[in-house]
């Protein structure tokens, strides 16, 4: 019987180094494969610091554009103000300009008028005189004989005057609309 029981002994030590040699080439198999996993792991991490490191310069060349960005920005900005308070001045000296113009033209009318009256009180004494109403036409050559410095007539300049002071209030309502 103690060679029986020998027998049966040494037959499962036999079976249990089997299933050890087993069980060695499973996780032999195993870790093989976590080797494998490691190295694809440290390429995985390898290019997510050059990605990283990328992205860091990317971001710096950003914030440098930005600053440039925001000062060119700035400059425009600065620039913009600037002409809107030209332009604003600009509207202001138009419309002090045509409302000298208007007063220079009223004062002319008015002079007009009485010189007009003048004549006609001598026109009675001599002749009937028609009074001359003026075109564009006729104002655009009272105003080149004006410039020009032939013969200055009154009611040419006043016509002048006139046309130069619609022609402003028709832009100045026209930039108003």
């Amino acid at each position: 019987m103690n060679q029986g029981i020998g027998m049966i002994i040494d037959c499962i030590v036999a079976i249990l180094l089997v299933m050890t040699i087993g069980y060695c080439m499973m996780l032999n198999r195993r870790l093989k494969l976590l080797k494998a996993d490691e190295q694809s792991l440290r390429a995985t991490i390898s290019e997510l610091v050059t990605a990283t490191e990328i992205a860091e310069r990317a971001i710096g060349g950003l914030k440098i554009t930005v600053h440039e960005c925001d000062m060119g920005l700035g400059e425009r900005l600065r620039k913009a103000e600037r002409l809107a308070g030209d332009i604003d001045r600009a509207m202001v000296s138009g419309k002090d300009l045509i409302s000298r113009l208007s007063q220079i033209v009223s004062a002319g009318r008015r002079t007009d008028e009485s010189f007009l009256a003048e004549s006609r009180d001598a026109a009675k004494f001599t002749a009937k005189i028609e009074p001359k109403t003026e075109t564009k036409a006729e104002s655009k050559a009272a105003a080149s004989e004006i410039r020009t410095g032939r013969k200055i007539d009154p009611r040419a300049v006043a016509a002048a005057a006139e046309a130069f002071a619609e022609r402003l209030r028709m832009k100045v309502h026209g930039l108003a609309a």
